[in-house]
């Protein structure tokens, strides 16, 4: 039975002092993937430290960040998640759709949910399947339409007889938009070229020459890490237009453009949340974690994109912790309470505004039939000149008459591959 407000206040209240909710971070500070994972790290670390020290935890129960160092990569990643699973941890954000894949099983034997936030198996959207999976608020194959859809604004919704090239990152990630941009292609039209590059991404001069070579129209980009840069730089080479080269929104953070220094001008990606610090829970931060010294890492991160969505990944976590509480009465929650909270999580404008995040992400609800929540983005562009990220478009809807046939058809064939009876209770 669910209690009102003032119920489940005094029973945070009365939460014993030894109690706390953990969270682990398998981070990746070193590495060539490491400019991605230190700024993600220390948003996570500090909205929580934030909590801790403005809040006093999360309805009177302190939080507790387990960081274990994965390098991206995918056997480290499981070894963290088995040293760290008896802490009683709530939710794993593994940043890695490699070890994420790996988790899906573990996860649900052990009944902690998994929160792979806009990465991992797209299909893991079909709660029904996928009971202890949430990648709200949207998936790869989302934001791979998202990107057509921009694109087709900027050609008068007809995309027939353009060319689009695809330069992913090979890996289980980068591969993770291909299905979905070839329905897409085979739906308006475009033809689709596929340019794998391989790990860690520092050679693609073949690739590029082949983009100079075929012309293609648009340029989208499933990268992370180092390849990004260079891509970037690889495309100013060939003065490729950079308005017409678009990333996803794991190819679009500072550190994937500065080092191209003014060529990188006009470059696009997609957004999941908005940009920069101009938000009053900066305030917050600066008065109860920046001022007094307990910012995580280097303390250099803050406003920056990756910054921003470690941040929002600890928001929309804290936030299922607080609908947990209320549903099951308790405020030192388990996993299985956890994941009751996470499949009943709204977030609106005003839940946005009350916690000093106006319009910072989309607006979306999480069912059991959708744990991928809305699938919206925006565009943003790099400004050279001004050093900073500018968003250009408002919230950009996938289109769901192709993502959501692949979902069902994906998550059917997991479903019988190993056994699972799909169902929501």
């Amino acid at each position: 039975m669910k209690l009102g407000t003032l119920a489940v206040a005094a029973i945070c209240a009365a939460a014993p002092a030894a109690a706390d909710l953990v969270f682990p971070s398998l981070s990746y500070r070193t590495g060539p993937y490491a400019a991605g994972g230190i700024p993600f790290a220390d948003g996570y670390a500090d909205y929580f430290t934030l909590l801790n020290e403005r809040d006093g935890g999360i309805g009177g129960v302190e939080t507790r960040v387990l960081e274990c160092e994965t390098g991206y990569n995918t056997e480290k990643g499981v070894e963290c998640y088995e040293s760290t699973k008896g802490e009683g941890s709530l939710v794993y954000q593994p940043l890695s759709t490699g070890i994420t894949y790996q988790l899906i099983p573990k996860t649900a034997a052990d009944g902690i949910p998994l929160h792979t936030m806009g990465y991992g198996r797209t299909s893991a959207a079909n709660g029904a399947v996928f009971n202890n999976v949430f990648n709200y608020p949207g998936t790869y194959w989302d934001s791979a339409s998202v990107i057509v859809n921009h694109i087709m604004d900027q050609e008068g919704g007809d995309l027939s007889g353009k060319k689009i090239a695809l330069v992913y990152h090979n890996s289980a990630y980068g591969k993770e938009p291909i299905r979905t941009l070839e329905d897409l292609s085979a739906k308006h039209g475009f033809e689709l070229t596929l340019l794998p590059i391989d790990h860690p991404g520092q050679e693609q001069k073949s690739q590029w020459l082949q983009i100079r070579r075929e012309r293609p129209d648009y340029v989208v980009m499933w990268g992370w890490g180092v390849m990004n840069q260079v891509a970037i730089q690889e495309a100013a080479n060939i003065r490729f237009p950079m308005d017409k080269f678009i990333g996803n929104w794991w190819a679009g953070s500072e550190n994937d453009v500065r080092p191209v220094g003014e060529a990188a001008d006009g470059y696009k990606s997609l957004a999941m949340h908005n940009v920069g610090d101009d938000f009053p829970v900066y305030a917050d931060l600066e008065e109860h974690v920046y001022g007094p010294g307990l910012a995580a890492g280097a303390g250099d991160q803050a406003g920056t994109v990756l910054y921003n969505r470690g941040m929002y990944a600890a928001m929309l976590a804290a936030e299922a912790v607080k609908k947990a509480q209320e549903i099951h009465g308790e405020a030192d929650i388990t996993p299985a309470m956890m994941r009751d909270g996470m499949e009943a999580l709204s977030v609106d404008d005003a839940l946005m505004e009350s916690l000093g995040m106006p319009n910072f992400g989309p607006t979306f609800s999480v069912s059991c039939e959708n744990h991928g929540g809305s699938g919206q983005a925006k565009i943003q562009q790099w400004d050279a000149s001004a050093g900073e990220w500018t968003v250009i478009t408002d919230w950009i809807s996938p289109d769901a008459e192709v993502i959501a046939p692949l979902i069902e058809e994906d998550s059917a064939a997991y479903a019988a591959e190993n056994g699972i009876e799909p169902g929501c209770s």
